[in-house]
């Protein structure tokens, strides 16, 4: 069994040359989301996996082999139910009240601009149709959140640095002057006392 321990997140910094030749390992949700399993690359050699725990695995990553070889990483299709807008009385808003809710109940959930994919669950596909979405079933690749703070999150393909925060200000109206007795300060009232 071949080992691998090292993962070079979507084949960063690899010349493309490389990748063309490298082997390829196809792998279902279920499995990318361990640190530890074994696989079939796609020359028939057997794959010991051992990533650091936390390790999200994604379609699109290089695994560097004990020998030095690299295998790619494929998203395997498998069955999804994926969500649209009903194109006859629901609107894109309707897909946000979707991700809402199932990010409550914490499903895995892959976000897309016009759909959203999740595992198979009848009782979801329910409730998710009781909101006037459209649910289907399909036999896709499946690459859900990390999370915003999940090591190996989902890369986008871009890196970028942001500025820090810049201060707001906010106006606030002084509290009205109120004139009485101890306030401190003469007050010219245009009469005698």
């Amino acid at each position: 069994m071949l080992q691998t321990s090292k993962l070079i997140s979507q084949g960063k910094g690899l010349a493309p040359a490389l990748l063309k030749r490298a082997s390829t390992v196809e792998l279902d949700w279920d499995v990318r989301q361990k640190s530890r399993f074994d696989a079939t690359d796609s020359l028939g050699r057997q794959l010991g996996v051992f990533l650091p725990r936390g390790t999200l695995v994604r379609g699109g990553d290089v695994l560097v082999a004990e020998d030095g070889s690299l295998v790619r990483v494929l998203a395997a299709p498998q069955s999804v139910l994926l969500i649209t807008a009903c194109a006859d009385h629901g609107t894109p808003f309707d897909l946000t009240r979707a991700a809402y809710h199932l990010g409550n109940r914490h499903v895995p959930i892959e976000l897309q601009p016009d759909h959203l994919k999740i595992e198979p669950d009848h009782v979801l596909a329910e409730m998710l149709r009781a909101m006037h979405l459209d649910v289907v079933e399909a036999s896709v690749a499946f690459e859900p959140e990390g999370g915003a703070y999940a090591s190996g999150g989902h890369s986008h393909g871009h890196e970028h640095a942001h500025a820090a925060p810049k201060p707001i200000t906010i106006p606030i109206a002084a509290a009205p002057h109120v004139h009485g007795p101890g306030c401190g300060h003469d007050h010219g009232h245009g009469h005698s006392h």
